[in-house]
């Protein structure tokens, strides 16, 4: 026999190979479904010993796309499931109920060791009671540093608040919570769109034209916001509304008994207002009494306003939030929900497409902008550039109360503060809320009819009002037959 010929050439690299390597794997394995792990594993022995005996195979785990974690609302003698026969005993909780998918999962995962892997937990639009949140928070079976609960199903969000407080009390054991960080308050992260090569497309001409153009505008928005803010993270962007709904005042005291100890998605408003320093009364300083008018409660902050500042001043009584020299609790956590970090400076940290500097972070609740911000364009301006918005700002009892007690200093009023009433906010039109001078002047006319100011975008004509224009057509189409 001649001597052996070593094969010219790099040799193949198979997947077992890359899988094998912890590095690889770890990057991969957030990308993969659970089931897919499964089923990589069950084709041979190496891989079954390289995912099953990794930490970092489980690291990232996103339970909202798994069929069996979703409640079905059918009968409840249908059979099917295994967790559902539960639901006869009658001995169930509600919350034992409504968990009974997810604690079958956990059940499993604890059964094969890797429950205690999993640090990243996704349960966005699942079936999550506040009992199973507490178990995950202070349970030593679960390991979770980042859990996102967006969007959930029969979360008892007064028992979670409660759940929270008691986590991070004082007296609390050294080292607990385990959990750093919480994604509740936002919307979920929109699936990816697959786009199919078989996909029949439709002409152009059988296409709306209107909604096109929305799309268009929209896009051209969401691009210039980008460039403005140089990040495209939502909340350093001028985007105005981020939350869908309004948090309770309660979320935000929740919020301040957990700073320093859990982040979440949503932070607290840090205007002047909200300060008790700052609410002494103006009006009437001989007395030096406290102004209830201009305190406000603790609010969590949902309006972004970009970097630029105010419309006049270009900045903000409070002053900006500066990732890395402002307290780290001044940042939400942002979207997406990372993949492989679990560190909270890391998902608070804003991504710059140009890789510079981070951008600064305004953020206001509602009530500290009331008549201070525009709803269509999103200028706004604080308190000292537009000082008259204060008794906008009033309920209606307090205003009686300021009608009654406080007098007219008209006189007081420099010129260029009366100059500031004219930059101020007013609702023309109640689909598009509260809108500034320079966008009434784009988008509101005067009917030629009945004199009455109306939308433009929302009316079909530039010179008449949908009431007058249907009318009159209506008129001459009687005159005509």
């Amino acid at each position: 026999m001649g001597p052996s010929t070593i094969p010219e050439g790099p040799m193949s690299t198979t997947l077992v190979d890359l899988l094998s390597n912890s590095l690889v794997l770890r990057q991969t394995a957030p990308y993969l479904p659970v089931s897919t792990l499964y089923a990589i594993a069950a084709t041979c022995k190496t891989l079954y010993q390289a995912i099953y005996h990794s930490r970092e195979a489980f690291r990232y785990m996103d339970l909202s796309v798994v069929k069996s974690a979703v409640v079905p609302h059918e009968p409840l003698d249908f059979g099917g499931i295994s967790w559902r026969a539960e639901r006869m005993d009658e001995s169930l909780t509600e919350d034992e109920f409504y968990s009974g998918a997810l604690r079958g999962i956990f059940s499993k995962l604890e059964r094969r060791h890797f429950l205690r892997n999993v640090q990243t937990l996704v349960l966005d639009g699942l079936s999550v009671p506040a009992d199973l949140v507490r178990e995950i928070i202070a349970e030593d079976r679960f390991n979770v540093r980042i859990l996102s609960i967006r969007e959930v199903k029969n979360l008892n969000e007064r028992k979670l608040m409660q759940v929270l407080r008691y986590t991070v009390r004082p007296t609390r054991p050294k080292g607990t919570p385990r959990v750093k960080g919480i994604y509740l308050f936002g919307p979920r992260d929109p699936a990816p769109v697959v786009d199919t090569p078989n996909k029949k497309k439709l002409p152009l001409a059988g296409m709306r034209c209107a909604g096109i153009g929305a799309q268009w505008n929209h896009r051209s928005s969401e691009t210039l916001n980008t460039a403005l803010a140089r990040t495209e993270d939502k909340w350093y962007q001028n985007a105005g509304r981020l939350l869908p709904r309004r948090p309770s005042l309660e979320w935000a005291e929740t919020l301040k008994a957990c700073e320093g100890i859990i982040a979440f998605d949503a932070v607290l408003c840090r205007g002047p207002r909200h300060n008790p320093s700052n609410a002494r009364i103006t009006q009437s300083e001989n007395t030096g009494g406290f102004n209830q008018s201009s305190f406000l409660n603790p609010a969590i902050a949902t309006v972004a306003l970009g970097p630029s500042g105010c419309e006049t001043c270009h900045s903000s009584p409070e002053g900006p939030a500066v990732f890395g020299q402002s307290p780290i609790s001044s940042f939400p956590l942002l979207t997406p929900v990372p993949l492989h970090s679990t560190s909270i400076r890391a998902t608070q940290m804003p991504h710059t497409i140009d890789g510079g500097s981070s951008p600064p972070l305004i953020v206001r609740c509602e009530d500290c902008l009331k008549g201070r911000w525009c709803e269509r364009c999103h200028k706004w301006w604080d308190e000292s550039c537009y000082t008259a918005s204060a008794i906008a700002q009033r309920t209606q009892l307090q205003l009686v109360e300021f009608n009654e007690n406080i007098r007219t200093e008209e006189e007081k009023i420099s010129a260029r503060q009366k100059f500031k009433v004219v930059i101020g906010v007013r609702r023309d039109c109640f689909g598009c809320g509260h809108t500034c001078h320079e966008c009434k002047e784009v988008w509101i006319r005067r009917c030629e009819v009945c004199r009455t100011e109306y939308c433009i975008e929302d009316n079909d004509s530039e010179t008449k009002c949908d009431w007058c224009n249907y009318t009159l057509r209506g008129a001459r189409t009687v005159e005509m037959y």
